[in-house]
């Protein structure tokens, strides 16, 4: 047995998450081919490197098939009910920054914040019969935001693809996604409502309430907590 450290298998967040660690004095790096999903750790001894997608990594903690894992605030609040009592955030680690934001058509020039949306979803459903549609893949966090801000009359679609590209295929009149820079949205006619956004997200190390930890496992976690203290 080891202790296993979930980390995104490609792109940005995997060399981000390398470095986060060198600068700890622990090394990581992929083995094999890129296709394999295998790595390798050095530095420090009983730990295993686990290559997951960073939407796989909230399931494998919930499920403490590894102890620590490194996502985005964003996937584990959406996936994960009741989060804190599945994991404990260990630290926010500077990188990955994004936030979860609901956008309109920018045509929509008396809709600027949640209180003209919840305005324009009642006359919407009078005017056409039906909810005013939300595109997203994050149906329990706006749900949760929309409720708290006392937005009705609309409906949740889901949107695992182009989200922002939903309003443009009549599927969806407004949608909720996740932007670092806005440059997306904008080049597809859309504005960001006004005001804080569903969620501020960002890379966190994360670790499992539920996972196995006994004997020299406990004994390496505890020295790799201390590494990253």
């Amino acid at each position: 047995m080891s202790v296993k450290i979930g980390v995104p298998s490609k792109g940005r967040l995997m060399d981000k998450t390398f470095e986060w660690f060198a600068e700890r004095g622990i090394t990581m790096k992929r083995t094999g081919a890129e296709r394999e999903y295998s790595g390798a750790v050095e530095g420090i001894e009983g730990v295993d490197l686990v290559l997951l997608s960073a939407s796989e990594i909230p399931r494998e903690l919930a499920a403490g098939r590894i102890h620590m894992g490194v996502t985005g605030t964003d996937l584990v609040r959406e996936k994960l009910g009741d989060w804190p009592s599945v994991v404990e955030v260990v630290a926010e680690m500077g990188f990955g920054h994004a936030d979860l934001i609901i956008a309109v058509p920018d045509c929509w020039v008396d809709v600027e914040t949640l209180d003209d949306l919840d305005a324009a979803a009642a006359a919407f459903r009078a005017d056409h019969g039906f909810r005013l549609r939300i595109a997203t893949k994050y149906h329990r966090l706006v749900r949760d935001h929309l409720r708290a801000h006392g937005v009705a009359d609309y409906q949740l679609v889901d949107s695992q693809g182009a989200t922002e590209g939903t309003i443009r295929n009549l599927t969806a009149e407004a949608v909720a996604d996740i932007t670092s820079t806005g440059e997306t949205l904008r080049a597809n006619h859309l504005k960001i409502l006004e005001g804080e956004p569903v969620l501020r997200s960002q890379a966190t190390l994360f670790a499992s309430r539920s996972a196995l930890c006994e004997g020299a496992d406990a004994e390496a976690l505890t020295a790799l907590r201390a590494r990253l203290a």
